[in-house]
């Protein structure tokens, strides 16, 4: 009983293993990650007024894919020579007794442009000019796989994940 059941297992094996179907059709090629950072430069520095309503829009030079990711950065500090780049939605607490001054910088984004703005309780009531004047922001479009894999807080872990260069920062202006 034994021998037949060996036979019988060993025959199965060559059958199952000698079967091959059609070869498929091929792969697409590897994706490669492609980042673009977009930056308005200290010579395009953007105010906050009550004149165009605390925001600002840049049109994309052309439309984004439907999976990619918009990540918004404003250049807090410059701490020994090196940019400190705050991720937004980035929040303001003051010390003030209505709270009326808390705000925050904050973005939305479409296929064609992006929107960054601040919203609070009244940015009019005076929010510190140096929080709406002369901002600079980086832009930066990631694909959505790629920005679920990267500390998104982190400017130059992004930029560092995406092999980006100074350089290839685009200037931009509002």
């Amino acid at each position: 009983m034994k021998k037949i059941l060996t036979l019988f297992a060993v025959v199965g094996l060559i059958v199952f293993t000698g079967c091959e179907g059609p070869e498929g059709p091929p792969g697409q090629d590897g994706v490669n990650i492609v980042g673009t950072v977009y930056e308005n430069t200290s010579a395009n520095y953007y105010n906050f007024t009550e004149g165009n309503n605390y925001s600002v829009v840049f049109n994309f030079p052309q439309q984004l894919i439907i999976s990619d990711v918009v990540l918004v950065y404003r250049l807090g500090d410059v701490v020994n020579g090196q940019p400190l780049w705050e991720f937004l939605p980035e929040t303001h607490y003051f010390d003030d007794e209505a709270g009326i001054r808390d705000f925050t910088y904050n973005f939305n984004f479409t296929r064609n442009y992006t929107k960054i703005f601040l919203e609070g309780y009244d940015p009019s009531n005076p929010v510190p000019s140096q929080f709406t004047s002369n901002q600079i922001f980086r832009i930066v479009v990631v694909p959505a796989d790629f920005a679920s894999k990267v500390d998104k807080s982190n400017y130059l872990d992004v930029a560092n994940k995406l092999n980006l260069k100074e350089s290839q920062v685009q200037d931009i202006k509002f």
